[in-house]
């Protein structure tokens, strides 16, 4: 089988859990300190060796792509003033990967943003990652389901363990186990109520997936929320082909959500060589120091997490 050499981002989303700060701009830009959301699940892409970023964006998501666009102006700003640290930051970001803008031209659901990208990614596999979720670890959360796409030759979706008490938030995977962490796949169900949900093991916005998926998509009926549900057509494809489930190692947060949204902004300020202990003494004098007991993990260790 072909190498994984594109990643989809599906973009379009109102983000409505946001407003009414996404009114006018991409939930995908909320900051992180000072890298919007969308450019961490961009350079995780390339740490794992992308080659070609396929954004499926809608209507106000222009400074998506203004934000990876080279800019002369501003750079010729920085130049005169000498500022060429934040000068090469800039030129690094707008040189990350190849990119491919589409537009989605109404907010069908998940199942029709990845379509939509079908003419750019054609007869190859491809990679799907949400453009709102980070991943934080020692190694990159698509770099994992890469391996294991490599390994397996068939469909890997990323999942985490959530909360029982959670599972009606997310898709769940009923699946067989093959190893540990990872599950052949018997039957996704999208947002079930706790009573009904299959296991506990949710699937997060990370997917490696095979272009066969694409006339599946093309006759999938609309499912919860009337949307176009790319669960339900990874159900069909697994009727016909051996689809997998991979527990993905490391931090998930979603910066869609308000809470997952602090949380990611403590944690990589924590986690930051020039702010991490300042900002840890500004807690400590909020919360008292016995009340603050970040995560220890080592500045630096992910290169896509800490640039």
């Amino acid at each position: 089988m072909k190498k994984v050499r594109k990643a989809v981002f599906p973009l379009a989303g109102h983000g409505t859990r946001f407003l009414p700060m996404t009114k006018a701009s991409p939930k995908e830009m909320l900051p992180i300190i000072d890298k919007p959301v969308v450019q961490y699940v961009v350079e995780e892409a390339v740490e794992s060796g992308i080659q070609q970023i396929v954004m499926v964006t809608g209507r106000g998501k222009r400074a998506i792509e203004d934000h990876f666009d080279i800019s002369y102006e501003l750079e010729d700003v920085l130049r005169k003033k000498n500022k060429l640290a934040l000068l090469s930051e800039l030129q690094r970001i707008s040189s990350l990967s190849e990119i491919t803008y589409i537009r989605q031209k109404e907010a069908l659901g998940l199942g029709h943003a990845v379509l939509c990208s079908e003419m750019v990614v054609g007869s190859e596999p491809f990679a799907v990652a949400l453009g709102d979720e980070i991943l934080y670890g020692p190694r990159s959360g698509l770099a994992q389901l890469l391996e294991a796409f490599n390994q397996l030759q068939a469909p890997v979706i990323g999942l985490q363990r959530v909360p029982r008490s959670e599972v009606s938030h997310y898709g769940i995977v009923d699946g067989t186990p093959v190893r540990d962490g990872l599950f052949r796949v018997e039957r996704l169900v999208e947002k079930p109520d706790v009573p009904d949900a299959p296991s506990d093991y949710a699937i997060i916005g990370r997917y490696v997936l095979t272009p066969d998926l694409f006339d599946i998509l093309k006759t999938q009926k609309p499912g919860v929320g009337g949307e176009i549900q790319l669960t339900d057509a990874l159900n069909t494809l697994a009727r016909h082909r051996p689809v997998y489930a991979m527990e993905i190692q490391g931090d998930r947060f979603d910066t869609g959500d308000k809470m997952g949204f602090l949380k990611a902004t403590v944690h990589f300020a924590l986690n930051r060589e020039d702010l991490g202990e300042e900002f840890r003494h500004f807690l400590e004098g909020i919360l008292g120091p016995h009340q603050l007991n970040p995560d220890k993990d080592t500045p630096g260790e992910s290169v896509y997490a800490t640039r």
